[in-house]
C-alpha cells in the first residue's frame, strides 16, 4: 500500500480542480494540492480516515472530468488560515486511476501558449472592489512577459452577458453573485448555454452561506469562494485556472 508520504513524497501541484461525489447529490469541492498518488481536497464533508470514496476530478475548461477511488489518510479542520479537508490517496489496488491522476496533473500544471492573451471578465457592481479585483489581476504576469492579461468589467449580468456574446472570447469570468437587473446565478446559467463558453472557467466570489454555494455549482461555477477573500487567494485560482 502507498504510505501517507505519498502527497509528500510526489510532485506536488498546486491547483483548482473541480471535484463532484458521485451518487451524493449537488455536492462538490476544490483542490488544493495534487500528485500522481493522491491530492488535498477542501471538503466540509465528515470522512474519517480509512473511508474509501469515488470521486470525479476534472479541469475547468481543459480536461472532461475522470471517475477515480481514493482513500482518506488524515483530516484538517477548518480554521482561520485554512478551510476544511482531507487528504486521499489512490490505493495500490488502482494503479489505472493513479495513472490518470498522473495525467490530470501534468495536463493542469503545463503553462499555456505564452503568445495568448487572456482576457478576464470581472463581473461586479461595487466599483471598490471591481477596482481591487482590476489592479491585482493585470499583474498577474509580469511586464516583458510573451503572455498578456486584459480584464474587462461589468457592472451586473446583463452587462456581462452581451460582452460575452461578443468577440474576442473571454478566457475566465469573476463574478459576484448578488447583483442587480441579473443576478450572478443567472448569467452563469445563461453563459453555459453559449456554445463558445459552456466550458469557459467560472470564478464566483460571494458572501453566500452554503445553500448559495450549492445554487452556484449546480448552476456551473467552477470555483466558489467566500467572502471575505484574500487577494492572494483570487490570484491564485485564477492563475491557476488560466495556467499562467
Amino acid at each position: 500500500m502507498p504510505d501517507v508520504l505519498d502527497l509528500r513524497r510526489d510532485e506536488r501541484h498546486a491547483l483548482l480542480l473541480r471535484v463532484d461525489h458521485p451518487g451524493t447529490g449537488a455536492l462538490h469541492d476544490v483542490t488544493e494540492n495534487l500528485s500522481a498518488g493522491g491530492l488535498f481536497l477542501r471538503t466540509d464533508r465528515e470522512l474519517p480516515p480509512g473511508t474509501r470514496t469515488p470521486l470525479l476530478i476534472g479541469f475547468p475548461g481543459l480536461l472532461e472530468p475522470v471517475e477515480i477511488e481514493v482513500e482518506v489518510v488524515w483530516t484538517r479542520r477548518a480554521s482561520e488560515g485554512a478551510p476544511a479537508g482531507v487528504a486521499v490517496r489512490i490505493p495500490a489496488n488502482r494503479p489505472e486511476h493513479r495513472e490518470r491522476v498522473a495525467r490530470i496533473a501534468g495536463a493542469a500544471a503545463a503553462p499555456r501558449a505564452p503568445s495568448r492573451t487572456c482576457r478576464i471578465l470581472v463581473v461586479e457592481d461595487n466599483a471598490l472592489v471591481e477596482a481591487m479585483y482590476g489592479n491585482a489581476l493585470e499583474r498577474l504576469v509580469a511586464p516583458g512577459e510573451p503572455a498578456g492579461v486584459e480584464v474587462e468589467f461589468a457592472r451586473d449580468g446583463l452587462q456581462a452577458l452581451a460582452r460575452l456574446e461578443r468577440r474576442p472570447l473571454i478566457d475566465l469570468v469573476l463574478a459576484d453573485l448578488f447583483m442587480p437587473v441579473m443576478d450572478g446565478f443567472t448569467l452563469v446559467e445563461r453563459l453555459r448555454m453559449l456554445p463558445d463558453h459552456r466550458h469557459v472557467p467560472v470564478v464566483a466570489i460571494s458572501g453566500g452561506k452554503d445553500d448559495a454555494r450549492e445554487r452556484a455549482l449546480a448552476a456551473g461555477v467552477d470555483v466558489f469562494l467566500r467572502k471575505p477573500v484574500k487577494v492572494q487567494d483570487v490570484l491564485g485560482t485564477v492563475r491557476a485556472l488560466l495556467r499562467l
